[in-house]
Formats: structure tokens, sequence, C-alpha cells
């Protein structure tokens, strides 16, 4: 079973920063596809970026891409998201997730592992 814990959340003001990270045990190395999903209130979660498990290639969501950089340290089993001149639509909490092989998906759906989640704002 695989545990996942996001950390890096907070307030910060629009056109700011902040760096999420996400801590995953229960499974070593780095086969495996993981990503970050966000979910405003009264709103659907939302895919936001992706990394694949072989390769490190990304896939981004067209809202943040160019703001958002997301990345991988295998040796740490740590997933992290920077982000770059925050918005307050970009208000939400951002979830970390993981697959079982090594291909990212946009679909919440295809994912099997889930944290709990950690809370942005971003005031105007």
């Amino acid at each position: 079973q695989v545990q996942l814990v996001e950390s890096g959340g907070g307030l910060v003001q629009a056109g700011g920063s902040l760096r999420l990270s996400c801590a995953a045990s229960g499974r070593t190395g780095g086969t495996y596809a993981m990503g970050w999903f966000r979910q405003a209130p009264g709103k659907e979660r939302e895919f936001v970026a992706a990394i694949v498990g072989i390769g490190g290639g990304t896939i981004y969501a067209d809202s943040v891409r160019g703001r958002f950089t997301i990345s991988r340290d295998n040796a740490e089993n740590t997933l992290s998201l920077q982000m770059n001149s925050l918005q307050p639509e970009d208000t939400a909490v951002y979830y970390c997730a993981a697959r079982d092989d090594s291909f990212a998906f946009f679909a919440a759906s295809r994912y099997n592992y889930w944290g709990r989640g950690t809370q942005v704002t971003v005031s105007s």
C-alpha cells in the first residue's frame, strides 16, 4: 500500500510562489507515474500536472503551463510542485496522486493512490 503526504501549502499574495512536496512511502523507486490535482470549493477535482514513471516526461494543464513545474526525487521518494506567479484562481486544496505503472494521465480516475491534500490560498 502506498501512502502519500502533502506539505508546503499556505497563504500567499498574488504573484507569489509556493513549493508543494509529497512524500511517498510503501513503495520505492521511480517507475510509477505521479501527479498533482486540485479542487476548489464547489468545483470538481482538476488535473494540474503529472510526471511519468520512466524518462521524466511531464504534462501540464493549460492553466498552469509556464508557471508551475513538477519534479520528482526518486532517491528520496518525493514529488514536488513549484508554483510561481500564483493567482487567486489557483486557490484550492492540492492533492498528490500516484499510479501503479509508469503512464501519466489527465483523469483523476486513473490514479490509484491519493494524499489528503494541502490548502493553497492566494490573496488578491
